[in-house]
């Protein structure tokens, strides 16, 4: 019996629900596919599918083997398209996940000149400010900010950025520039709910960390929001510093208290497989590190 031939055939009818369809799918003969899993079965000592008049079902034994299957012929075809140089040419679609300030502002730029670069790879991205799961939702690369769980997924630190706070020069003007975290209490603050959850910043002092309640008018969930507010005049908000790089450069915001700042978060590309990754991720991940890193010294 060819185990793998097999594994494939069993793959077929459990996508597909049907034996005659299985049989279309990997053009052979219905009665080939039927004897086929028979083989198999016997092999194994277990009924892999529950068959009625309308459709088939894979059995709770068959719902395990499957995953094995999946895993085992994906290996079988990362070997062939390895030999064969699929692992050498970047090719096919990219998928790409950031938070939605940070992938606007830096990830696309570098993928549109990515994509000029490899003609025959295209590209498709997810910039939303929540953790994505690359596994489960079927994403080659992360850009991450911030400490990283331990997994079983890849990861090389590009820098990081660093949590700032900051206000309009026509604000500071008006209502004074903070000199120690205290200070904060007599301002007006915009609060970006995603990086202080409670009405309270954190700062690091010479004798450990300094919390500083406060109250506000205005809390976002948006850094944008909380951005514009800002250059608004709106009062002192906190963000992270690649967020208001364009402002700070710009002038149109300025940072204060920049001696009190929490330690930076670190900023990684992430992706799966490690070295067996294919060619399109190893080379987004080449691409990529070499320009965050880059990027990366605004902290």
């Amino acid at each position: 019996m060819d185990r793998f031939h097999s594994m494939q055939v069993f793959v077929a009818v459990a996508d597909t629900e049907g034996f005659a369809s299985a049989a279309r799918k990997l053009y052979m003969s219905p009665p080939a596919v039927t004897r086929t899993i028979a083989a198999l079965e016997d092999h194994l000592g277990v009924l892999l599918f529950h068959r009625t008049t309308r459709q088939v079902k894979p059995t709770d034994a068959g719902i395990r083997f499957l995953e094995d299957c999946r895993r085992i012929l994906a290996d079988l075809d990362e070997a062939e398209e390895s030999v064969a140089g699929a692992h050498r040419v970047p090719r096919g679609k990219l998928s790409v996940t950031a938070s939605s300030r940070f992938g606007y502002l830096h990830v696309a730029p570098l993928l549109i000149e990515f994509l000029e670069r490899y003609p025959e790879v295209s590209v498709q991205t997810l910039f939303v400010d929540r953790v994505v799961n690359l596994i489960d939702e079927g994403l080659d690369v992360a850009v991450r900010i911030g400490e990283l769980p331990d997994s079983s997924l890849t990861a090389i630190r590009v820098g990081s950025v660093r949590r700032v706070i900051c206000a309009s020069p026509e604000y500071l003007d008006a209502r004074g520039i903070p000199q120690v975290p205290e200070d904060i209490r007599a301002h007006d603050i915009v609060q970006f709910s995603s990086l202080a959850s409670k009405a309270e910043w954190r700062f690091k002092g010479s004798a450990g960390d300094i919390i500083v309640p406060f109250s506000t008018r205005l809390t976002v969930n948006t850094a944008d929001v909380a951005i514009a507010a800002a250059v608004a005049g709106r009062g002192l908000t906190l963000v992270l510093s690649y967020m208001v790089a364009p402002e700070v450069l710009s002038g149109r915001l300025k940072i204060v208290l920049a001696d009190y700042e929490n330690a930076s978060l670190p900023v990684h590309v992430v992706y799966q497989e490690g070295r067996k990754a294919a060619a399109k991720v190893r080379a987004f991940v080449d691409f990529a590190v070499e320009r965050l890193r880059v990027l990366t010294s605004i902290n």
